[in-house]
């Protein structure tokens, strides 16, 4: 299972951190990644980080959001700064294993202008 948490309301230009506690799964042997869905629109990609701890980001994201992985704490965390209201979504965390793929359930992110 998959559970995001850190989400909430924030003013335009601050940062929040969302985590995504993964139970059930060896967090070191997974690819882990970061989706968003704002309302009205389809499920974007946000970020994605390998089990070599090699990230990736949306292009439109990139050098704002920053994922890593705490693999002690069974974590992946998604640090966002300079946020927007384009920022304002439900963030899901997503895992790829070797046995299947998941989706937690979303946090939801509002940034007010």
């Amino acid at each position: 299972q998959l559970q995001a948490s850190g989400g909430g309301l924030v003013q335009a230009g601050g940062s929040l951190r969302l985590s995504c506690a993964a139970s059930g799964l060896t967090l070191s042997s997974a690819g882990m990644a970061w989706f968003r869905q704002a309302p009205g629109k389809e499920r974007e990609f946000v970020a994605t980080i390998n089990i070599r701890g090699r990230s990736y980001y949306s292009d439109s994201l990139k050098g704002r959001f920053t994922i890593s992985r705490d693999n002690a704490k069974n974590t992946v965390y998604l640090q966002m700064s300079s946020l927007n209201a384009e920022d304002t979504a439900v963030y899901y965390c997503y895992s790829d294993t070797s046995v299947g793929r998941s989706w937690g359930r979303g946090t939801q992110v509002t940034v007010s202008s």
